[in-house]
């Protein structure tokens, strides 16, 4: 049976983007066949099952798909041959560059050959020489909502500042390119120094083009030759309602654009949920507090009842003790996977009058002295 992705990846099961990033940064590192020269079969075999937990859960549609189904809910998008190595690198080529520019730091990734898995896994994913490009950053926003909106579901327009491709330039960065006198447009240089362990030699980006491998003859002014401007954006992000507190969205392709017609990056849209001065939540289920009068805990009767989607009657058994906690079922947070709903929780209390009038008290006095 396959394991759990979160367990692979040591993740807790409401881990953020960041947090998921991190965890596949370290396993990466630990687990590059590259870096198990000694076992790199088993290396391989662990670095692919990391890697596809990575991609499920990076990706907002699979990971809730996954969260409801298991694994069930995510083999029919890998197809029969089950998950493929050449397609996650497609997929995340452009953000995996990035991520391992961390992880390998000091010239290690470009030791790989510029993409630590072509070579390995035959994925023709390596950087071109030459006509170096960039993945833009990510924008990562908060969205402030209330339990009505969160309830319901929301469509919210956010401004934002990134950065887009220049219009000047077309994202190029200058005009009548030409091969970079330093790289020989290969886009990086490479360096050889002396060590007490010996000669060792590494490769960075070369630092006259970029990593472009060609440097412009006229250098675009408006962006100063890296592709991009800045801008201010309006966004609609569309909250499904069930969201909680810390939960984001994944806009893909609408955070900063990349350099010289880099792909872009994307928007993290981070919930946050505002305080209800009525309601308090817990999870799917919501809580009130509504008063009632002594007769009516006596008596019993019935109540008015605000729920988030309107007022409803509460019945009220003769004899309801303060404290005491009815449940409305299908009243509470609808479930973010799409089925059922919480429920609401009235906590009933015997409101006491601070200052009772004369009647009131002639009547509690009279009412004291009768035995029940």
């Amino acid at each position: 049976m396959p394991r759990d992705y979160y367990e692979i990846l040591g993740i807790s099961k409401d881990a953020s983007l960041d947090e998921i990033k991190t965890a596949y940064r370290e396993f990466a590192r630990k687990h590059h066949p590259d870096m198990n020269p000694n076992n790199k079969a088993e290396a391989e075999e662990k670095f692919k099952e990391i890697s596809e937990a990575y991609d499920v859960l990076m990706d907002t549609q699979k990971r809730a798909a996954y969260d409801r189904y298991g694994h069930a809910g995510v083999s029919q998008q890998y197809g029969p041959g089950g998950f493929d190595m050449g397609d996650f690198m497609r997929a995340h080529q452009n953000d995996l560059g990035d991520l391992f520019s961390e992880v390998f730091s000091g010239g290690l990734g470009d030791l790989f050959g510029g993409s630590i898995f072509g070579d390995l896994f035959g994925t023709g994913t390596t950087q071109r020489r030459g006509r170096y490009t960039t993945r833009g950053r990510d924008i990562k926003v908060r969205i402030p909502l209330t339990l009505k909106e969160i309830y319901t579901g929301a469509e919210k327009k956010i401004r934002i500042k990134r950065k887009e491709t220049c219009k000047d330039c077309g994202g190029k960065g200058g005009k009548g390119f030409k091969t970079c006198p330093v790289c020989g447009g290969q886009g990086r240089v490479r360096q050889t120094q002396q060590s007490v362990f010996g000669q060792f030699s590494s490769v960075s980006v070369c630092p006259n083009c970029r990593g472009r491998g060609e440097v412009a003859e006229e250098i675009c002014t408006s962006c100063n030759s890296t592709g991009i401007v800045g801008k201010i954006a309006t966004i609609k992000v569309k909250i499904p309602a069930g969201v909680q507190n810390g939960n984001y969205l994944s806009l893909r392709g609408q955070g900063n654009g990349g350099e010289h017609n880099g792909p872009p990056g994307d928007l993290i849209a981070v919930v946050e949920e505002k305080p209800d001065h009525v309601f308090t939540r817990n999870g799917n289920n919501i809580y009130i507090r509504v008063p009632i009068v002594y007769p009516l805990a006596v008596l019993g009767g019935k109540i008015k009842v605000k729920t988030l989607s309107g007022d409803v009657m509460l019945k009220i058994p003769a004899g309801t003790q303060s404290g005491q906690v009815f449940r409305l079922r299908g009243k509470g947070m609808p479930n973010l996977q799409g089925y059922g709903s919480g429920a609401q929780l009235v906590e009933v209390y015997v409101d006491v009058p601070k200052r009772p009038s004369r009647e009131v008290r002639e009547l509690i006095n009279k009412l004291s002295k009768i035995k029940t």
